[in-house]
């Protein structure tokens, strides 16, 4: 899957998303007639009949497993920082980024207690983007190959992708992101990130109306994460549409990775039929981002930190609900009268 030579690469972007398929109808059919036999009243397991549907369609399993979960952080630093929009120095993302490796980290818990993969992907951590108050983060050479970059990622072989991503400063992209993608103040999608004070949110509000004035009205979503996007943010844009080639179903975590997802949700709004959004963060502007695509969160936990942590909450469940529908007992198998006697 990776991307042709071309003299745009942009291009082999759009034609992949024109090439997206759809979900498996088949599959999802056989979900449906299962469903209806297994020892339970109809719909009385509510959202958990609905997930395992949907993986069934996205996977092409009519009775689907999920036995390869991977949870993929994607870590990437960003000039902007320089700005003082976060309170913590970007030193902290490679920081993080070991924390992880050591096992340290709050989503290394959440793997361990679902049972999920976890790969951590460096994005040339010591060179930072460019701050995007002043200049473009790539060209659209080197942010394609970041897209391709996550496209790769997703080769190592996952039956459910979970989205994480680790960068001092990137709610300050992702609200650029969200505010050049979907319109409104700039200001309205700047919300306080990692705890940042009075002062620090000015100084970010500030610094995401300098990037978004600087692209001048710009609406084409690849220009967009170009001009004020980050690497973590690009790759994992690939990552979603690589994982639709796939028939790979997505849960998204929160902000950042909403607003990676959101760049190919501009390109065509069924680009996201595949993914899940596994909660609404307690960052203000992810609700707002959520409703502007028509999307419901799994999850309403009140967590802002990042990491992939409410894509892995949300994991155990959606693991939960196909565990139940493969392993379950239909009334035949059972002995079990159902309502027709």
């Amino acid at each position: 899957m990776s991307l042709s030579a071309s003299a745009l690469p942009f291009d082999d972007i759009r034609n992949l998303v024109r090439q997206m398929p759809g979900p498996d109808e088949e599959a999802m059919q056989e979900a449906r007639a299962r469903d209806a036999q297994l020892t339970k009243p109809a719909g009385s397991l509510g959202r958990l009949e609905e997930l395992a549907e949907w993986v069934a369609g996205w996977s092409g399993q009519g009775r689907p497993k999920i036995t390869r979960p991977l949870v993929a952080i994607f870590a990437a630093n960003h000039g902007v920082a320089a700005k003082g929009v976060s309170a913590f120095p970007a030193s902290v993302t490679r920081q993080m980024v070991e924390n992880f490796a050591a096992g340290g980290a709050a989503i290394n818990q959440l793997c361990i207690a679902h049972d999920l993969g976890l790969k951590v992907f460096d994005l040339a951590l010591d060179m930072p983007t460019p701050d995007i108050t002043e200049d473009d983060a790539f060209d659209e050479a080197n942010c394609a190959a970041t897209m391709a970059f996550g496209m790769e990622a997703v080769a190592g072989g996952t039956d459910l992708l979970c989205l994480g991503e680790m960068g001092i400063a990137n709610t300050t992209v992702a609200a650029a992101v969200f505010a050049a993608l979907f319109g409104g103040a700039p200001g309205d999608w700047v919300g306080p990130g990692t705890g940042v004070d009075a002062d620090g949110m000015a100084r970010k509000r500030a610094a995401v109306e300098a990037a978004v004035a600087r692209i001048g009205g710009e609406r084409d979503p690849l220009e967009i994460l170009r001009r004020v996007g980050g690497r973590e943010i690009a790759a994992m844009a690939g990552a979603v549409l690589a994982a639709r080639l796939q028939r790979i179903p997505v849960i998204v975590d929160g902000f950042v990775t909403t607003a990676a997802a959101a760049v190919l949700y501009a390109m065509d709004p069924a680009a996201l039929d595949h993914c899940l959004f596994g909660h609404v963060s307690a960052e203000p502007a992810h609700r707002r981002a959520l409703e502007t695509m028509g999307k419901t969160p799994l999850l309403d936990m009140g967590m802002r930190l990042g990491e992939g942590t409410g894509a892995a909450l949300a994991a155990g469940i959606v693991k939960a609900a196909t565990q139940v529908h493969d392993g379950m007992a239909t009334f035949a198998d059972a002995g079990v009268a159902d309502k027709d006697g």
